[in-house]
C-alpha cells in the first residue's frame, strides 16, 4: 500500500504570523476653496487638521492666490512629507461663479503641483463624504462638524470638518476600495 500524500497536521506548529500592517504614508485630504480645509495624516499615524486662506489681498494680481496655494503645498510637503497621497473633494455644483472659478484655479494648481512630484491624486464627490461620516449623502455644514467633533476632532469649521471626513474615508475605506 501506497504512503499516505498528505502530510499530517503538526499540532504543535506555531502559526503564521499575519502580514505586518502596511507602513503609515502620509496622506493629505484638502477642501478646496478660499479658506481650504485639510487634514493630514502623517507617517508617523498622527492627524492634524486645519483651515488655511487663500483670499487675495488688496493689491495681489489674479494668480497670486495659487502661487500662495503651491507654496503653502510645497512647504507641507517639506514639513510633514513626503506627501504620497492627496485626496480632496470634487465639487460638481458650486453656489456661484466666483466660487467655481476659485475652485477650479485650485483644483488646476493642485492636480499641477501634484504631477510634477508624481503624487497620486483623487477627487472624492461630495455625496461619498458625507454618506460616510454622516450616513447621508446630502448631510448640512452642521452635520458634518458635529461627526468631526463624534470622532474626537475639534473643527473650527464645516472646511476643517470636511477635509477631515475626507482623509478618515480615504484610510478607512483605504481611497474607495472597501
Amino acid at each position: 500500500m501506497a504512503d499516505t500524500t498528505l502530510a499530517s497536521a503538526n499540532l504543535g506548529a506555531t502559526p503564521k504570523p499575519p502580514m505586518p500592517p502596511e507602513p503609515a504614508r502620509t496622506i493629505l485630504a484638502l477642501d478646496l476653496g478660499t479658506t481650504t480645509g485639510w487634514a493630514l495624516r502623517g507617517f508617523d499615524g498622527l492627524i492634524t487638521s486645519g483651515t488655511a486662506s487663500f483670499k487675495p489681498r488688496r493689491y495681489d494680481g489674479g494668480g497670486m492666490r495659487y502661487l500662495r496655494f503651491t507654496n503653502w503645498l510645497t512647504e507641507l510637503n517639506r514639513l510633514s512629507g513626503p506627501i504620497a497621497a492627496i485626496w480632496f473633494e470634487e465639487v460638481r455644483r458650486h453656489a456661484g461663479t466666483d466660487a467655481s472659478h476659485v475652485y477650479g484655479g485650485l483644483m488646476a494648481t493642485l492636480t499641477a503641483w501634484a504631477e510634477l512630484r508624481s503624487i497620486p491624486y483623487e477627487g472624492v464627490p461630495v455625496g461619498t463624504i458625507k454618506r460616510h461620516a454622516t450616513g447621508r449623502g446630502n448631510a448640512p455644514k452642521q452635520a458634518m462638524i458635529d461627526a468631526a467633533r463624534n470622532r474626537g476632532f475639534s473643527p473650527a469649521d464645516d472646511n476643517e470638518a470636511d477635509a477631515i471626513a475626507i482623509l478618515l474615508w480615504a484610510i478607512e475605506t483605504r481611497g474607495g476600495v472597501q
